[in-house]
């Protein structure tokens, strides 16, 4: 057998280094305050996927505000899948060139949303200012750190909560309702993008007197920081956020990855999937695991859009299109 020459030689080791490179993809665009989730997620899809197929995939992801997410798939970014925070922000994508299929919420169990969460308070350890619901939101001095309704579902989750319960408070009267949801923005000094930087302006920055974000997020922030600064509070009635995922159909056909994007999000409603959900502290959809982590989730008194604010639809053209209540509370506090 003849010597190989040293050029060659030189060729072939280079060659055997270079890492083994998946032989499929898929982009996972999401929210902000997910990514330590599907930081777990994927890999666990990934090992469960080559086992079965004896292939190797890599799941990437993206995360930033969910509305502004979407719009960036709108534009082009060539996700495979997308997992939000808000149904709106795959809606739109359905309305967009028919990026998603307009039946999406029937693709997946419980409408396509494997999880939910709650909005809460993150305060500072002790409480000093005495906040225990969301009235004490608007008293004067109080300032609040909340995202963008207009670019984070997060922030959006916030307002409607806020709006939800006054309704309910005072008799389903809306007047009643924008006067306190505005008394309330009037106490956020400043509007981030998205929860995460939300909470980095509330834990890092020390704005704020209290965070308003997905109980989730409270309890990352606890085990990242310890609760020696901070603790949470669960207001009397909350709003649950359901948390919608959905095929980008052009893009999987497109880049033929139809077949693992459907096996990506059907493991997020596995017995599998379900546990790092619950270990995330998202509430999970699965009745054993839910009983199995229900130490992680206080019981609580919530109502959802569908159930007592008409619907998506109604709530986007009377509270966030352009020239809506949002606007008008922000524009004219």
């Amino acid at each position: 057998m003849r010597a190989l020459s040293f050029p060659l030689y030189l060729s072939l080791l280079a060659f055997l280094a270079l890492p083994v490179r998946a032989e499929l993809s898929l982009l996972n665009v999401s929210y902000d305050v997910s990514r330590e989730l599907y930081k777990d997620i994927n890999p666990a899809f990934a090992a469960e996927w080559q086992a079965r197929k004896q292939a190797r995939i890599e799941i990437n992801q993206s995360h930033g505000g969910s509305s502004k997410q979407a719009l960036s798939v709108a534009a082009g970014l060539e996700a495979d899948v997308v997992t939000m925070n808000q149904s709106p922000d795959i809606d739109i994508l359905v309305e967009r060139g028919a990026l998603v299929a307009a039946d999406w919420k029937r693709r997946f169990p419980h409408g396509s949303a494997p999880y939910t969460t709650v909005s809460v308070f993150l305060v500072r350890k002790g409480n000093p200012k005495g906040i225990k619901d969301w009235a004490d939101l608007a008293r004067p001095g109080i300032s609040v750190i909340v995202p963008n309704p207009k670019t984070s579902g997060n922030g959006r989750y916030t307002y409607l909560a806020a709006w939800g319960q006054a309704l309910q408070k005072n008799g389903n009267n809306a007047a009643e309702a924008q006067k306190f949801v505005a008394a309330l923005f009037k106490n956020v000094p400043v509007l981030d993008g998205g929860g995460r930087g939300a909470t980095t302006t509330f834990t890092q920055r020390d704005i704020g007197d209290v965070l308003v974000t997905f109980e989730n997020e409270a309890a990352l922030i606890a085990d990242e920081l310890g609760d020696e600064r901070f603790e949470v509070v669960y207001p009397a009635l909350t709003i649950e956020a359901a948390a919608p995922v959905a095929i980008v159909d052009k893009v999987v056909d497109k880049r033929g990855t139809r077949e693992a994007a459907t096996a990506y999000l059907n493991f997020l409603f596995s017995p599998a999937g379900q546990q790092i959900i619950a270990r995330h502290h998202f509430r999970p959809r699965d009745p054993a695991v839910l009983r199995q982590y229900a130490a992680h989730f206080p019981a609580v008194r919530t109502f959802t859009v569908e159930s007592a604010l008409g619907g998506w639809a109604a709530v986007q053209k009377t509270h966030f299109a352009d020239g809506g209540i949002y606007d008008q509370i922000v524009e004219h506090p």
